[in-house]
Formats: C-alpha cells, structure tokens, sequence
C-alpha cells in the first residue's frame, strides 16, 4: 500500500466520529481540570470515574464506561489525542463513523474487562501484588484496539513512527504489543495487562463485527427478530383459516411460510 500522508506531519481530516471523539474527551479533560481549580472535591469526583477493579464490584459499574474520558497531564492527554485524531481518521476514511466508534467503544470496554480479570486472578493467586495495582484511566486501550485494526486490515501501509522512521502498520501495532507484554514483568503490570485486553477486543471486533458497526448488528438482529415474529404469526393466522375453511366443507392448504398453495388456479368454484 502507498506511505498515508502527503508528509510527515500530516493528519486525516477532523470529521465524523473523529471529531466527536476528540471533543468530548477533550471537554472532559478542561471539565476536570476546570473543576480540581474551582473544589477541592473534584478529585474525589474524578476518583469515582476512574476503572477500580474493586469499587466496581462493589457497585461502580459505571466505571468501564467513564475512566477513558478522565485524562491526568496534558502532555498525556496531547499525545492521547493525537493518536486517537490519526488512527481513528485513517480507519474512517475506509469505513463510516458507527464502524470506528464501535471499534473504539468494544477496545474501552475490553481494556476494563482485562484488568478485572487481572485483579480476580491476583486476588486469588497472589494478593500481595494487589498492592502495585492502580485505577485505569485515559483511552489508550481504544487506540491500541484501533492500532491492531490498522495492523490487521491495512497491515502494508507504512507510517511514520516518532515522525521519522518509516514503518508498517503490522510491525507498528506488534512493537506496541510486545512494549506492553514486557510491562507485564514492572510496577505497571495491571495496565500494561489491560491494554492487550483492547488490543485483543479490537481484534475480534475486526473478525467478528459486520462492517457497518455494532449499531447496524443490533438493528439488524431487531428487524430479524420482528421479522421472525410477523412470519410466526401469518403462519398462525393460516392454521386458523385451514380449519375455518374446513368447517365449512372447503380445503385449503398453505406452506410453511403461511402462504397460500394453489393447486389450481383455474378452479374459481371453491371460491364461491
């Protein structure tokens, strides 16, 4: 595949779920930081939203949802963002905007789940490493799951790595896999641990998930559900009229569907 990019600074463009992503991250991280100037309770606040493992299954199961919009540092958050604009830019140019926001929302979601099955297996096992486990927040699970996708679907296009060293998507997405296998072994194995957990939910997204995105999967079992539903009740309605037309010394036939089978359609007598 051609390099992405007519240079080495250049970005896709700022649209689509692109840019609702970016903005409403970029809105939680002012709302935050807003908040910490204005009450010293903002930080409590923000600790509410962050993924604890053990808060959540102690009731915070909202968290999965919420820790990837708490960013802390702005350099963090610059360099987040910036990657989120890219890659979540270069994958919208080749599918519409409810495909990348499933594909990032499935990686968040993933990345939470990673973790707490981290924390049980620690528990259980090994409690006193339970000790060096600490909350998760930002999003960089959604833009590894979104990193792996460019890896699997668009392996050959080569990026510009640190804006310099030219590299393809495939080897890019397994030099991060393997940064963050060998954190598994430091302080930081618990998000290190998480972030493969997106990295894997983005995997199987891209293998398993129809084109158009988790929305057009559900609205697509919906209608086949209510579609299943009026079929089960034609072929109810012609059961009853198989035997209505019986009593009345009349025989008529339908198939499986509920449609009426003419055996033949020259015969007007039995209509009259």
């Amino acid at each position: 595949m051609p390099r992405f990019g007519a240079s080495p600074f250049s970005f896709p463009d700022f649209k689509g779920a692109t840019r609702r992503l970016i903005l409403v991250n970029l809105a939680a991280y002012f709302v935050l930081a807003l908040a910490t100037l204005v009450s010293s309770s903002a930080a409590r606040i923000a600790g509410w939203l962050l993924f604890d493992p053990y808060s959540f299954m102690h009731g915070a199961l909202w968290q999965p949802l919420t820790y990837s919009f708490v960013h802390l540092g702005i350099l963090s958050t610059l360099f987040e963002l910036l990657s989120l604009w890219f890659l979540a830019g270069f994958l919208e140019a080749f599918h519409d905007a409810g495909w990348v926001t499933s594909l990032y929302a499935v990686s968040v979601l993933g990345t939470a789940a990673a973790a707490l099955v981290l924390y049980l297996v620690l528990s259980t096992l090994a409690p006193s490493l339970l000790t060096s486990v600490n909350p998760l927040f930002g999003c960089f699970g959604g833009i590894f799951g979104l990193l792996v996708a460019i890896g699997i679907l668009y392996g050959d296009t080569q990026f510009l790595l640190f804006f310099v060293v030219g590299i393809k998507a495939r080897y890019m997405a397994i030099i991060y896999a393997l940064v963050a296998v060998a954190m598994l072994f430091g302080e930081e194995r618990i998000y290190a641990f998480a972030q493969l957990g997106g990295a894997l939910a983005g995997f199987a997204f891209v293998r398993m998930a129809p084109r158009r995105g988790m929305s057009f999967m559900f609205s697509e079992g919906w209608y086949g559900l209510r579609n299943r539903y009026y079929r089960w009740k034609r072929r109810r309605s012609a059961r009853k009229f198989e035997v209505y037309m019986r009593s009345q010394g009349r025989t008529v036939k339908f198939d499986g569907q509920g449609h009426l089978i003419d055996d033949d359609p020259d015969d007007k007598k039995r209509w009259n």
